[in-house]
């Protein structure tokens, strides 16, 4: 297998995972869909199908991440190398818990949070337009309980906004976990031991 060049494109505008990609030495530009803050492209339906098991959810929206950052690089004749996608969502009695929608949504999905454990879905998708491969990493998330001040405090810092869950365990959020089960950079947004598989997987050297 001809190893790819080693360099890859990391289509998210997300900080966390562009911190964890240097963190074990990935050199990777930035290829950001134009248009929404959030970097969301027509191309990406985030809308959760009628029914789809949230396993399946995460991992199509990290491989249609991953895909349409190929076509991108089609679009505009940019040069060639792997498009790495990711997509972070939480998971509670069955129903799926993407960014909030705003405060008040924030503020609901943390009372919903609070006192109870939450599963942590990340799926991370690589490819270099003629392969596309996958991994998801699931992890365990306990919360100890919040009270509303606590809460009103937290969303004042801004912080849940843009964050599956409406929190960041990297964050101040962290004093609010009791425990976890899982990877902890899986939670964060990009799980490096499976990222690290799929990279070897292409022929990138770590």
């Amino acid at each position: 297998m001809k190893p790819i060049q080693a360099r890859i494109y990391l289509a998210s505008r997300s900080p966390r995972r562009r911190e964890l990609l240097r963190q074990i030495g990935v050199q990777f530009e930035l290829l950001v869909f134009r248009g929404g803050e959030r970097g969301q492209d027509a191309d990406v339906d985030e809308t959760p199908q009628p029914g789809e098991p949230v396993e399946r959810y995460v991992e199509r929206l990290a491989l249609t991440k991953a895909e349409a950052g190929c076509r991108r690089l089609q679009w505009r004749s940019l040069p060639h190398h792997a498009v790495l996608g990711a997509d972070t969502t939480l998971e509670l009695d069955g129903h799926i818990i993407g960014k909030p929608a705003d405060a008040a949504d924030a503020a609901a999905i943390l009372h919903q949070l609070s006192g109870r454990t939450h599963r942590v879905l990340t799926a991370v998708a690589l490819s270099d337009g003629s392969r596309t491969r996958s991994r998801t990493s699931i992890s365990e998330v306990r919360f100890r309980p919040l009270d509303d001040a606590e809460i009103r405090h937290y969303i004042a810092t801004g912080e849940p906004m843009d964050k599956a869950g409406a929190y960041g365990i990297q964050g101040r959020a962290a004093l609010f976990i009791e425990e976890i089960r899982g990877s902890y950079t899986g939670i964060m947004g990009l799980p490096l031991f499976e990222t690290a598989q799929l990279l070897e997987s292409f022929g990138y050297p770590l």
